[in-house]
């Protein structure tokens, strides 16, 4: 063989060398790109079940919500209705009063009366109701709202003279303060 061709097939091989590892790196990196591929279709269907379960889960919190608020308003609606069902009672029997009035005498007519208003007056301590007590006269403007004040040399601060409307706490808050008159000091001139 000549010199020439033996440099021909040298080349030769050796091409086929270098492209047979071409091809094999052309392979090893379509088997990465399949595998990339294959990571990126998992993580797109893990991404949807994410985003679908986070779908639920804010329909879930959604329906959550318009269900409390729907028995909020129930419950707000129908809160006072085993109270006005004991009211029932006392205008039950004011009815009856009412009724008599016309039938006998003054007197029963005012015993009937007087038991309404301690039937009336148990079911407000039952529901936690309470009348504010007037003591010892002193004015406190947290629980007294002076509707008439009227001036004096005989008091040094202000003193209640008349309650002129009870005032209730329901358990430890003022539902009405009592409408009083009040002494205050005379002022200098």
């Amino acid at each position: 063989m000549s010199k020439r061709a033996e440099l021909k097939s040298k080349k030769t091989i050796e091409g086929k060398k270098e492209s047979g590892q071409e091809v094999d790196q052309v392979k090893a990196f379509k088997d990465k790109l399949k595998k990339r591929d294959a990571q990126i279709r998992a993580l797109r269907k893990e991404a949807e079940n994410y985003k679908e379960q986070y779908l639920r889960k804010m329909a879930d919190m959604e329906n959550l919500r318009k269900r409390l608020d729907r028995e909020k308003t129930e419950f707000y609606q129908y809160a006072l209705s085993e109270f006005l069902k004991e009211l029932f009672t006392v205008l039950d029997n004011f009815e009856r009063a009412l009724q008599s009035q016309d039938k006998g005498d003054g007197k029963s007519f005012r015993e009937g009366i007087e038991m309404i208003y301690r039937q009336y007056n148990d079911l407000l301590i039952k529901q936690g109701v309470t009348p504010i007590e007037i003591k010892e006269k002193k004015f406190n403007p947290h629980l007294h709202q002076a509707f008439i004040t009227v001036e004096s040399e005989d008091v040094k601060e202000p003193e209640i003279i008349e309650e002129l409307q009870k005032g209730y706490i329901l358990h430890n808050r003022l539902l009405r303060p009592a409408l009083v008159k009040v002494a205050i000091p005379k002022r200098e001139k």
